[in-house]
């Protein structure tokens, strides 16, 4: 990577800051936060490389330089607490800073902390800060286990997740992480070998990036692209009109903007993320997912149970899935158009629009009307602007997870709007394979992201689970894979390279809302909970079938399992406390996270406005020429991977509006 870094896009490729921090903790606050990064990665000696002959061992030096570094390190501490900050949870940071309040002091570590904290010698009570490592780490693993003062495991939770986030997604100068060697990891940057990369960006003639813009050239800009543009500086507006609108640029969005357009609409998208092509990626998890995903890639549930990816880019999630391209099984497409009473999932023109998606990508009463979006316009050359767009149309499709608040901010009082929200929640196991004797080659994450998906089919059970693999870099996989102790963290992280992650995806019958943007509430019912267990036992079948030599989960106490001579017997005994987890809120010593890329129903079709947000055409109920054409719009989980489904009905959905356009049906007074 290093020297490469010039070829990407700046904000994929930018090494970490040094200085200027904006984070606002204290240095009381960052005391107590280093101490507790110090704990998670305390400075140790390595283990012999010739101890055992299945380790992995790459770099005796960078393996030294590993196990020596502590995680209160400058700058650590300090990216840690920004990240925090930037992307924590409005209600977790308050949280967070009175706990390292409390442990900058002596009274406040003995409340949090307990008799630990207590010396036969002055002053008798010790800060977190002075008591040693060993001390420290057992008060986390104390905190893990805590089901009284919950809050603590919360803290325990937010801190351990963003310092192993940091640890290794930390780049210097030469845009390398300093552990990368340690561990076996490197960036693939084979696409610079290119012989004749791509010149033109596809999209850049119709982009206007209005962060770039001052008062002058965004409207000069919005000319040049053939819109009708009016100024009004008193004001403070800048309006717009245009055929059709569109809130988001992702599966939906992106499909429905190329069917729009093709038709002879003049469409405007509005996306809140940057433009990037696949040139302009670095491989760097930091810059990436600061920039391409969601609050971060740091989102979850309020309850902490569920861990939620979600892209925020141009493209949104079809710019960062693993671009799994499955049809909507028939099952489903049956279920949807008979119990649901959704024809469009029983007609040939959906199953026409999936062939055609699956082309394009290279696979094989009276009511409101809806006049358009506002939206604000943030420059940096500039005073903030308010853009005014009216359209004939108005399309939200920014995704399961952002278009009901969109919705519910505009008025809209539908009782399905933000219900009914679906996650395809999974748990994942791991399953570590020596490179010594083993028939694998290559690292876990060398070669296709996704290649396989398999059906879970164990006995009579009939659990509505997949298993698919999944391809984390090592900072993503050191948030969630579980802490037990300094050592056994850096061990896990030191074969992390020849580790497989695979996982058991349910297509889930419970259900969850989100009426505010970033404040999630879900739960799964105890038939996803059987599904989820069924499917995750069935996973580490597998990963002991395919010859790993150690398995686990990803539960908080670090559940494993050695496979060396095992019998089948012992196997089944161990599986037999695999489980469905609780989350790190219940009162439960042993918790775990659920992980979602999928969010999907919460703005559902429905026959009638009892049973839907939104009619079959996506047309919302209450506003004539508002339209939702993304994944809230699919009536229940699917139960693999959406991209194919809700792009399929974003085809069908755009077909028609196109056709409507044409028609005649909405226009604006005085367009022409």
């Amino acid at each position: 990577m290093e020297g490469k870094a010039k070829n990407h896009h700046p904000l994929l490729s930018r090494p970490s800051r040094k200085e200027g921090y904006n984070h606002g903790f204290s240095p009381s606050q960052i005391q107590a936060l280093a101490a507790a990064c110090e704990a998670f990665f305390p400075s140790l000696s390595p283990v012999s490389t010739t101890q055992n002959q299945d380790d992995c061992v790459y770099d005796d030096n960078a393996l030294q330089r590993f196990y020596n570094t502590s995680g209160s390190q400058y700058p650590f501490p300090d990216e840690v607490a920004e990240i925090m900050v930037k992307w924590g949870s409005p209600d977790a940071i308050p949280l967070l800073k009175f706990v390292l309040k409390l442990l900058s002091t002596r009274l406040g570590t003995f409340l949090a902390c307990g008799l630990i904290c207590l010396d036969w010698n002055w002053p008798f009570v010790h800060k977190f800060s002075e008591l040693s490592v060993n001390k420290r780490e057992s008060i986390l693993q104390e905190w893990t286990k805590e089901t009284f003062l919950f809050p603590l495991r919360i803290v325990f939770l937010m801190v351990k997740m963003m310092c192993c986030f940091v640890f290794f997604s930390w780049i210097d100068e030469n845009f390398k992480n300093p552990f990368w060697d340690a561990i076996g990891y490197e960036v693939d940057d084979s696409k610079q070998d290119l012989a004749e990369p791509r010149k033109d960006r596809p999209l850049e003639k119709g982009v206007i990036e209005t962060r770039k813009e001052n008062d002058s050239t965004l409207k000069n800009s919005l000319i040049q692209k053939g819109l009708y543009v009016k100024d009004d500086p008193n004001d403070n507006v800048i309006k717009v009109r245009c055929d059709v609108v569109i809130v988001g640029s992702g599966c939906g969005g992106g499909v429905a903007a190329a069917i729009l357009a093709a038709s002879g609409q003049k469409v405007v998208v509005l996306e809140k993320g940057h433009y990037f092509v696949p040139e302009d990626y670095s491989g760097l998890e930091g810059p990436a997912f600061n920039e391409m995903y969601q609050l971060g890639g740091k989102l979850t549930t309020l309850d902490g149970k569920v861990f939620i990816l979600a892209g925020s880019t141009v493209g949104g999630g079809t710019a960062v899935n693993w671009s799994a391209s499955i049809k909507t099984p028939d099952h489903v497409l049956k279920e949807w158009s008979t119990k649901q009473k959704i024809p469009l999932y029983g007609s040939s023109a959906y199953l026409t629009a999936m062939d055609a998606v699956f082309k394009r990508l290279g696979d094989g009463a009276m009511r409101n009307r809806c006049r358009g979006v506002i939206a604000a316009v943030e420059s940096k050359n500039s005073t903030n602007r308010m853009l005014e767009i009216e359209a004939k149309v108005t399309i939200s499709a920014c995704g399961a997870i952002l278009t009901p608040p969109l919705l519910l901010n505009s008025g809209l009082k539908n009782k399905n709007i933000g219900r009914n929200l679906h996650l395809h929640p999974v748990l994942m196991a791991w399953g570590y394979f020596p490179e010594s004797g083993s028939e694998l080659k290559g690292k876990c994450f060398e070669g296709g992201i996704i290649t396989r998906v398999h059906k879970v089919n164990v006995g009579d059970s009939n659990a509505d689970c997949i298993i698919e693999c999944a391809a984390m870099g090592p900072s993503s996989y050191a948030s969630l894979v579980p802490w037990t102790s300094g050592r056994d963290m850096k061990e896990r992280m030191r074969k992390y390279s020849r580790t497989a992650s695979i996982f058991a995806l349910v297509r889930d019958q419970g259900s969850g809302e989100v009426m505010e943007e970033g404040r999630i509430k879900y739960r799964l019912d105890g038939v996803d909970k059987e599904n989820i267990k069924v499917g995750l036992r069935q996973a580490l079948r597998i990963l002991v079938a395919a010859g790993a030599v150690e398995v686990g989960t990803f539960r908080s106490d670090g559940q494993k399992l050695c496979c060396k001579g095992i019998k089948d017997m012992e196997l089944e005994e161990f599986l037999d406390n695999v489980t469905a987890l609780p989350g790190p809120k219940s009162k439960s010593e042993e918790w775990g996270m659920y992980c979602s890329a999928h969010q999907m129903s919460s703005c559902r079709m429905g026959a009638n406005e009892e049973d839907g947000a939104v009619d079959e055409k996506g047309e919302c109920w209450e506003a004539e020429g508002l339209f939702v054409c993304d994944g809230s719009v699919i009536p229940t989980a699917i139960g693999v991977n959406p991209m194919i489904t809700i792009q399929s009905t974003a085809y069908c959905l755009s077909k028609r509006i196109a056709e409507l356009l044409r028609e005649g049906k909405y226009h604006l007074d005085d367009y022409y």
